[in-house]
C-alpha cells in the first residue's frame, strides 16, 4: 500500500506541474484531496490492517496530501503570476505614444469679461471683493438710501424670500457690508450674480452679472474728474484706447449728483451704427458721487467721507464687445453660440 501512495503522490504531482489554467488545477485539487479522491479510496483499506501498519500508512498518507498541498499552492502562485503578466502587457498603456487630437474647452464669454474687468480694475489699485447671495432689507436696501415704500423699491420689484431676506438686486450690498468693517481710504470694485423680477427678452433677464465700483477719501479728495478718469481708463481697457466716455445728469437713491454714463460706439467710433442706435453712443449704466446717508447708514460721520460709485451690467459689457444681440444667448448653453469664442 506503501508504493501505491507513493505512486499516487508522483502521478499527482507531475500532473500539476502540467497543468496551464486554474480551473485544471481546481480539478486536481478535489481529484487527489477531496473527499472522493484516489487517495481516500486507498486509505478505505486500512480496516484490514493491524495497528502498526495503519499507524506507518497514516504518517505516509499526511505525508503526501502535504506534497500535492504544497505543489497544488506554488502551481497557483505560478498560473496567477503569469496571468498578471498577461495582463500588464495587453492593457500596458505607452504613455509616450502620440495621443489623438483631444478637443480643450474654453471660458465662458462672461467669465472671459469679467476677468478682463478684475484686470483692469487690479492694475488702477482696486480690490476685488465678494459677498452673499442673499442678503437682509437693511444692506440691500436702506443703508443704501432706499426706505419702505421708496420707489426705488418698485423699479425693481423684487423676489422676497421668508423673514426679509431678498436675493440681492445689486452688489452695492456687498459695499456696504465692506464699508461696515473697513475705514476708508480705499477702491474696492464688486462683481457677482444680482436678480430681478424681469421679463426675459433680448435686452433683460431675471438673473445677471454686475459690477459695482466704490472709491471712498476724505471729504475734497474724491471728485467727478476722479469719477471720469478712472472710468476713461475702464472703457479704454475693455473696447480700446479710442473709446470716449460722457455723463449725462439722472437720478439715483445712493448717489448725489447722479449720472447716466455712456461709452462711444466701439463699432462706429461714433459715426452712428445699428449697435448704437445711430447715436454714436452707447448707455452702460448709473453711477455718481456717493449719497451722505449712505455713509451714515454704515457709521461713517456725515460729510467726513466723499467717494464715487458706479454699477454695469456683465452681461451688457459682453454684448458689446463681442456684437451679441440677445442677452439670452448666454445662458442658453447652445455650443454653436458659445464656440464662437
Amino acid at each position: 500500500m506503501k508504493n501505491q501512495i507513493s505512486k499516487i503522490q508522483k502521478i499527482a504531482i507531475k500532473e500539476i506541474g502540467k497543468v496551464k489554467s486554474l480551473e485544471d488545477l481546481e480539478k486536481l485539487k478535489v481529484k487527489y484531496l477531496g473527499r472522493k479522491s484516489v487517495l481516500t479510496d486507498v486509505l478505505r483499506s486500512l480496516k484490514d490492517l493491524n495497528p502498526e501498519e495503519k499507524k506507518a500508512i497514516g504518517e505516509e498518507s499526511n505525508k503526501t496530501k502535504q506534497a500535492i498541498d504544497l505543489k497544488l499552492k506554488e502551481k497557483e502562485i505560478e498560473i496567477r503570476n503569469k496571468e498578471l503578466k498577461n495582463i500588464d502587457e495587453k492593457e500596458r498603456i505607452d504613455i509616450t505614444y502620440p495621443c489623438g487630437q483631444t478637443k480643450r474647452g474654453h471660458l465662458h464669454p462672461l467669465t472671459r469679461v469679467r476677468y478682463e474687468i478684475e484686470e483692469i480694475f487690479k492694475s488702477m489699485g482696486f480690490l476685488v471683493v465678494d459677498g452673499r447671495d442673499v442678503e437682509d432689507e437693511f444692506h440691500n436696501f436702506d443703508a443704501l438710501n432706499m426706505p419702505k415704500n421708496h420707489p426705488a423699491r418698485d423699479m425693481q420689484d423684487t423676489f422676497w424670500l421668508k423673514d426679509g431676506a431678498v436675493p440681492r438686486t445689486q452688489t452695492s450690498s456687498v459695499q456696504i457690508r465692506f464699508m461696515e468693517k473697513n475705514k476708508p481710504p480705499f477702491r474696492i470694485v464688486s462683481i457677482g450674480t444680482v436678480y430681478r423680477n424681469e421679463n426675459s427678452d433680448a435686452t433683460h433677464e431675471f438673473n445677471f452679472h454686475q459690477i459695482e465700483c466704490l472709491m471712498v477719501d476724505k471729504s475734497g479728495k474724491i471728485t467727478v474728474a476722479n469719477f471720469k478718469s478712472v472710468m476713461s481708463e475702464f472703457m479704454k481697457g475693455l473696447f480700446g484706447k479710442e473709446t470716449q466716455t460722457r455723463l449725462r445728469p439722472s437720478y439715483f437713491p445712493f448717489v448725489e449728483p447722479g449720472f447716466e454714463f455712456d461709452a462711444s460706439c466701439p463699432y462706429c467710433k461714433g459715426s452712428g451704427c445699428k449697435i448704437c442706435k445711430k447715436t454714436g453712443w452707447i448707455e452702460l449704466g448709473g453711477a455718481g458721487i456717493v449719497n451722505q446717508n449712505v455713509f451714515t447708514s454704515v457709521g461713517f460721520k456725515e460729510d467726513e467721507y466723499e467717494g464715487f460709485a458706479f454699477g454695469f451690467g456683465i452681461e451688457r459689457l459682453a454684448m458689446i464687445k463681442y456684437g451679441i444681440d440677445d442677452i439670452r444667448l448666454f445662458h442658453s448653453g447652445d455650443l454653436r453660440f458659445l464656440e464662437q469664442f
